[in-house]
C-alpha cells in the first residue's frame, strides 16, 4: 500500500500560462488558470502545474553548479517527428547530436529540460 499518489507535477516559471500552453500543445489537455498558478490535465497522465515564481532563473543543462532538479520523460511514437513538433512550439535543442539513441534531451520554453523518448 502506498502512503499518497501523484497530484501534479509543479514547475516553477516565469510565464504559467505560455509554459502551461506549450506542454497542451505537446501532451494535450485544456490549461485552466488560477490567478499565479495554471493547471494541466493531461489525458492519461498525471497533472501538470505550472506556477509563477518572481526571479526565475531556468536551470542549466547538464551544469553540477545549476542543476535541473528534476526533468519530464515524454514517450513518443517517432523521435524525427515529434522533434519537429516540440522545436516547432519553442523548445530548445540540449543534448540531440547522437540520433542513435533512444532519446533526445531539450528545454522548454523557460529551461527546464525535457527528453523526447522512444517507445
Amino acid at each position: 500500500m502506498s502512503v499518497a499518489k501523484v497530484g501534479a507535477v509543479v514547475l516553477d516559471c516565469p510565464d504559467p500560462m505560455a509554459l502551461a500552453r506549450f506542454y497542451a500543445e505537446v501532451l494535450g489537455g485544456t490549461p485552466q488558470q488560477e490567478e499565479d498558478w495554471v493547471d494541466l490535465v493531461v489525458p492519461g497522465g498525471p497533472a501538470l502545474a505550472f506556477q509563477a515564481a518572481p526571479g526565475y532563473v531556468p536551470p542549466r543543462w547538464p551544469s553540477p553548479e545549476h542543476s535541473q532538479q528534476f526533468h519530464l520523460d515524454l514517450t513518443v511514437e517517432d523521435l524525427d517527428t515529434a522533434e519537429k513538433q516540440v522545436l516547432a512550439l519553442g523548445a530548445k535543442p540540449l543534448q540531440t547530436e547522437d540520433r542513435s539513441r533512444t532519446w533526445r534531451v531539450y528545454a522548454d520554453p523557460a529551461g527546464h529540460p525535457f527528453c523526447l523518448c522512444a517507445c
